[in-house]
Parts: C-alpha cells; structure tokens; sequence
C-alpha cells in the first residue's frame, strides 16, 4: 500500500501560486541535470588523454573508474528506487549533491589509480543513482499527459550541459590543468544540485492536492478522464513478464554501447590527428545537437509509443557508428556528431520515459531499481572492452564495430518488447 502523508503540504513560497508547480519539477531538475554531467561520458572524455600524459596511466586504467561508477550507480539505483517511490526524491537528490563535490575535490587532489577509482566511481555512482533516478522519476509523478516534453526537458539539461561544459572548462583545462578543472565543476556541483533540490523538488501533486498536468478532476468517461487515467504496474506483476526483460536487453545494449562512445570518442578523434581543441567540440557537437532535438523528440513520445522512439534512436546510432568507421576528418567528425546527436536526443528521452510510460508512475522508481543492477552489469561493460582494444591493438575499429551490432541488439530486443494490456479495471494505481 502507498505511504504518504495525510494532510496537504504546502508548495515553496518561491513559485508563483498560479504556475503548475510540475513546472518547478523540470526547471530544477534541468539545471541539476546540467550540474552533474562532470559524471557522464562527454565530459570524462575530455579529461582522459590529459591524465594519460601526466600520470602515465592507460586508458583501461582511466576508464575503471567510470566503469565502478556505471556499477555502482546500477547497484544503488535498487535501493534508492523504492525510496524515492515512498518518500520523494528530495533527500535523496540534496545527499547527492554534497558526494558529488566530495568526489570531484577529491579528483583534483589524486596522485595513484585508486584514488580514482574511488573518487570518480563513487561520485558517478551516486549521481546515476541519486539525480538521473530522481529526477526522471520525480518529472514522471507530476506529469502524465506531458510527460514525454516535461522529461524531454530535463534530458536536454543533461545534453545541454555535456555540450556546454566541456568549452566552458576548457579555458580552465589549458590554462591552468585538469586538476584545478575538476576543482570548478566541485564549486559549481555544489551550488547547483544540493541547493536547489533542498528548496524545490517535491514528490508528487497529490501531497498539494494538485493532478498530474495541473488538470482539475475531469468528468467521467470523458477523452481527457481517460488521457489522465494511468494504470501502474507493480513490479510483483511485471517482474515474470517477456516485455520487462526484453527492455532490460534493450536499454543495457544502449547503455553499453553509448557510453563507449560517449567515453572514447574525443581520444578517438585525437588518435587520428585532429587537435585536441577541435576533437572536444565533436563532443560538443553531438551533445548540442542532440539537446536540441530532444523536445522534438519528447512531442513525439507523446504521439508514438516509446517502444518505437527507441528503434529509432537505435538505428541513428547505427549509421553514425558507419561514419565513424571512416572519420578521419574533421568534416567527417562532424557528420558523425550530428547522426550521434541525433540518436542520443532520442535514446535520453526514451530511457528516462521508458518505465514510467510502459508500467505506469506510482511504482516507476521501484521496478526502474529492480532491473537497474542488471542493466548495469550487462551495459557497464561498452566503455571498459573499448579501452582494452585500444590498448591491445592500438585502434578503436574493432570496439566501434562491436557498437554498432550492439545497437542491433538494442533495436531487436525493444521490437519484441510488446506493451502490456492493462486490466479493463484499471485505476491510477495497482
């Protein structure tokens, strides 16, 4: 049975009254979202081959750390899930937010592998866990008619900031070192995810005595009673069925295989001779473009099942992994970022939405946590094996074609993935 307290809380003072206080959901969570990309694969990659030369580490002992982080993030995500079902993600997300800096201070500070692995590992882990898992979950209670535009916004925090942050930092980057560099993002983790998760985030519309979508109680049997209706799933129910599984393949597949990229691709880029200046803005490339086709992207996933939006991505991800087989310019690098680009804005805002809109939002955070730990453990693996081909064969070829059928997979396994068909008795919650 939902916990949750028994009288009407009262919304932040700071929000307009009038305003659908869901609004302040995805607001907050778009700029938490930009704060904490130092955890994800655009921004890592900008600091591999620095750290390379300084310290004379391989890749595969440089990629370890963001690999213990995907684990760990995957592990944690099965107990924070059920808690950010009960309570909210609010504690969850402001705790985040104080690891985070933690680690990257302590990055700055590291002089041998493990410090690292611990550093980032844990870092990236509680961000995973702490703010992708909170936020997506916490967009998806206030919003159901909306959703796919509401998370499409918060996804294009996340890519607007592994757009954005990596030609912010690079001043700091060449300047001043890939130390001091990490100190910055520490100061602005800080600032922008601990703060504004304490002051707006909040569990669901109902604590106010609001709907989802800021609607007024619709008269029955109506089109817009139905829209607003959503039946949720529990994960006792879903736990035994094919579609469940087949989604785990399908976002582990997309998980393994975009991360390696996401990781690889500026060193790759680098290795072929193209400046290290102009190699950081393909990055920014894909991660712009793919920031601003996301609420393209989420009107979609509106319109169209999520099912399909993510064979889509899939198959963009497949014609930019033939470019980059052949990109050895830097006109070519951009064509590769753009396709790139284009199949992430699709896949971020399918795997935020995917659970939520497949079972429903009361139980989202739980069965999210429940297949997070093998997701994990089958998509953890993308950016470690490409940095061991890398460093036994001296070329990314043989790790960017395995990508590539990896996301056939992925686009196979979400095909079978058939909805399920709720009860003729369904209500908002099972």
């Amino acid at each position: 049975m939902e916990s949750g307290p028994a009288r009407i809380q009262q919304l932040p003072r700071l929000w307009p009254s009038r305003a659908y206080y869901g609004w302040a959901i995805v607001f907050t969570s778009f700029f938490i979202s930009i704060a904490q990309v130092p955890m994800y694969g655009p921004v890592f990659s900008v600091f591999v081959k620095p750290i390379e030369d300084e310290l004379g580490w391989s890749r595969t002992t440089i990629t370890v750390a963001f690999t213990v982080g995907s684990l760990g993030g995957a592990l944690l995500a099965s107990v924070v899930g059920p808690i950010v079902d009960r309570y909210g993600a609010r504690g969850v997300m402001s705790v985040t937010g104080l690891l985070v800096t933690a680690g990257l201070l302590a990055i700055a500070a590291m002089t041998e592998p493990w410090h690292f692995w611990v550093a980032y590992g844990a870092a990236r882990t509680v961000s995973v866990a702490g703010v992708g898992l909170g936020t997506s979950v916490a967009i998806a209670n206030w919003f159901i008619r909306m959703r796919g535009r509401a998370i499409a916004m918060r996804a294009a925090g996340q890519r607007t900031g592994q757009a954005v942050v990596p030609l912010l930092i690079l001043p700091v980057l060449l300047s001043l070192g890939w130390r001091e560099s990490f100190v910055v993002l520490g100061v602005v983790a800080a600032l922008f995810i601990t703060i504004p998760s304490m002051v707006f985030i909040r569990r669901r519309p109902e604590d106010f005595g609001l709907r989802p979508d800021g609607d007024s109680a619709p008269a029955a049997h109506t089109p817009r009673a139905a829209a607003s209706a959503e039946y949720s799933w529990t994960l006792r129910q879903v736990r035994a069925t094919r579609t469940l599984w087949m989604l785990t393949v399908g976002m582990a597949a997309g998980l393994s295989a975009q991360i390696a990229i996401n990781v690889h691709a500026v060193a790759n880029f680098e290795d072929k001779g193209i400046s290290q200046g102009l190699a950081v803005t393909v990055a920014s490339i894909f991660t712009g473009v793919a920031a601003v086709s996301m609420m393209g992207w989420g009107m979609l996933v509106e319109r169209i099942h999520v099912r399909y939006v993510s064979m889509a991505a899939m198959g963009l991800f497949f014609l930019a992994m033939g470019v980059l087989l052949v990109a050895e310019t830097y006109p070519m690098a951009v064509l590769f970022g753009v396709l790139f680009g284009l199949g992430t804005g699709g896949w971020t805002v399918a795997q935020m939405i995917m659970i939520p809109n497949y079972f429903g939002r009361l139980h989202a955070g739980s069965i999210k946590g429940f297949i997070s730990p093998i997701e994990g453990l089958l998509g953890i693996s993308g950016p470690l094996v490409a940095a061991f081909v890398f460093d036994t064969t001296g070329s990314y070829d043989t790790a960017f074609v395995a990508a590539a059928g990896t996301f056939a997979v992925g686009c196979a396994a979400f095909y079978l993935a058939k909805p399920l068909r709720a009860p003729s008795t369904a209500g908002a919650a099972a």
